[in-house]
């Protein structure tokens, strides 16, 4: 059986070796909109003032906040919680001065906390911090008790970076039971290579990876 390319332009190999195991390109091949969120990752001034890149990714995410709520679904917007001090573990990480950039944009009263005002957020979608990489890892946010809330089951994954908070928090959903997809071209690494890498890991064993017009035929379908 011949392999089809993917959409979003993963390692070929990998390709291969995921369809002989399950038959077919993708792990879901359909959604309920009604259980489904978008979960956007640090789309805040301050992630999109270090890489101006960010903003390319935008319209798509707007795209499918529209559509995942015109379908019932919800949408969920995660920035970084305010630290109480810089600590220690960072600093040796990522050294005193970075550090404390990273202390800085994170506080409530700096304006590079908010979201990007390019943003389509609404008041009535989910809002919530997290104190760490994941938005998922236990005790680190409120995303997961704010999903179960509503009985989500299926989590599309954007914002950035791909290759550290966006990966973070799909494969801590994934390790929580959800169906975890990260959309390709809705999120952004800071260095080529990186975010392929990335997607291509996790469409190989944890969830799986679809650009944006794919999501949006699948919230259409799901719908009828």
């Amino acid at each position: 059986m011949r392999v089809p390319r993917h959409p979003s332009g993963l390692n070929e190999k990998v390709v291969a070796k995921v369809f002989a195991r399950r038959g077919r390109l993708h792990a879901y091949e359909s959604l309920d909109p009604r259980k489904t969120a978008l979960v956007v990752i640090d789309m805040m001034r301050a992630s999109i003032e270090l890489d101006d890149g960010c903003q390319e990714i935008v319209p798509n995410i707007n795209r499918m906040a529209e559509c995942v709520r015109n379908a019932g679904g919800h949408v969920a917007w995660v920035t970084a919680a305010p630290a109480k001090a810089i600590s220690r573990g960072l600093v040796e990480l990522v050294g005193a001065e970075h550090a404390k950039l990273f202390y800085d944009m994170a506080q409530i009263d700096d304006p590079r906390a908010t979201l990007w005002p390019a943003l389509d957020a609404k008041e009535t979608d989910i809002h919530v911090m997290k104190s760490g990489a994941s938005a998922f890892f236990p005790g680190k946010c409120a995303l997961p008790d704010r999903l179960q809330e509503r009985g989500i089951d299926t989590v599309l994954v954007t914002g950035t970076v791909t290759n550290v908070c966006c990966e973070s928090s799909a494969r801590d959903a994934v390790e929580l039971g959800y169906r975890a997809i990260m959309v390709s071209d809705a999120m952004r690494g800071y260095a080529f290579g990186l975010h392929e890498a990335s997607l291509t890991t996790f469409y190989r064993i944890f969830g799986d990876v679809r650009p944006t017009s794919e999501i949006l035929s699948l919230i259409v379908k799901g719908r009828s």
